[in-house]
């Protein structure tokens, strides 16, 4: 059976943004990510401590625990025009959300600056499991877990690594899954280069409000859109 219009459409976007995200950062990214690693040298050990801590318990917690399981699952006879409409529905809340937190936060100041990463990581988390479950996968088994915590390496990582975790994507049906687990050190270093300095920004007296709903609603976005861009890659990869 052939494609739909919304199938070839939706892959020919897959398609550009593979091409879009295996692209090297240019001059002025690299130049960007140098600077960002002087200013984390200046962020206090406290909160690098609380970043790394809240990144292991968010692992462990996608990996063995319930706190991110959805209560039902998607029917898989829905066409994916369906799937994808739900699932932006879903980002559009998760934006709001975590949108409201960081503000929230970011208002309050250093401590309350503080409470925001690992709530932010529950958000995307919860979002990410939530896009499984529309689409239909099991999050109940570790196999989809391990892919879940692949399409978050794969938003919040830099080239080199944005390049391992794509291949592993494509070519997830192929490997054997359960030798394939997740290295959290590597998962908290690349996530906290990726938001460290926004981060430290929220915190600063006059500015964290704005800058932490301005950050969050877009971080949420980058992920959705990450996440429907990796389960396209599966979609396509089971039909053929």
């Amino acid at each position: 059976m052939g494609l739909s219009n919304y199938e070839m459409a939706a892959k020919s976007e897959n398609e550009l943004w593979k091409r879009k995200i295996t692209t090297k950062s240019g001059m002025m990214k690299r130049m960007a990510k140098k600077a960002q690693g002087k200013m984390n040298d200046l962020i206090p050990e406290k909160i690098h401590l609380v970043m790394t801590e809240s990144i292991k318990k968010m692992v462990e917690a996608a990996l063995y625990g319930s706190e991110y399981l959805t209560k039902s699952q998607v029917s898989t006879i829905l066409e994916l025009e369906e799937i994808e409409m739900n699932i932006r529905k879903k980002i559009e809340f998760y934006k709001k959300t975590a949108a409201i937190e960081g503000a929230g936060t970011g208002a309050g100041g250093f401590m309350l600056g503080l409470a925001d990463f690992p709530l932010l990581l529950s958000i995307k988390m919860k979002l990410l499991f939530d896009i499984s479950a529309i689409y239909g996968y099991d999050i109940r088994s570790m196999e989809e877990r391990l892919f879940i915590l692949t399409v978050f390496q794969l938003a919040f990582s830099n080239d080199d690594k944005r390049m391992n975790q794509l291949v592993r994507i494509e070519n997830w049906e192929k490997d054997d899954q359960g030798s394939n687990e997740i290295d959290w050190k590597i998962l908290q270093q690349e996530y906290r280069d990726y938001i460290d300095f926004v981060k430290l920004l929220q915190m600063l007296p006059g500015i964290g409000a704005a800058v932490g709903a301005y950050a969050n609603f877009n971080l949420l976005d980058y992920l959705g859109e990450t996440a429907i861009q990796a389960y396209r890659i599966r979609y396509f990869n089971e039909k053929s």
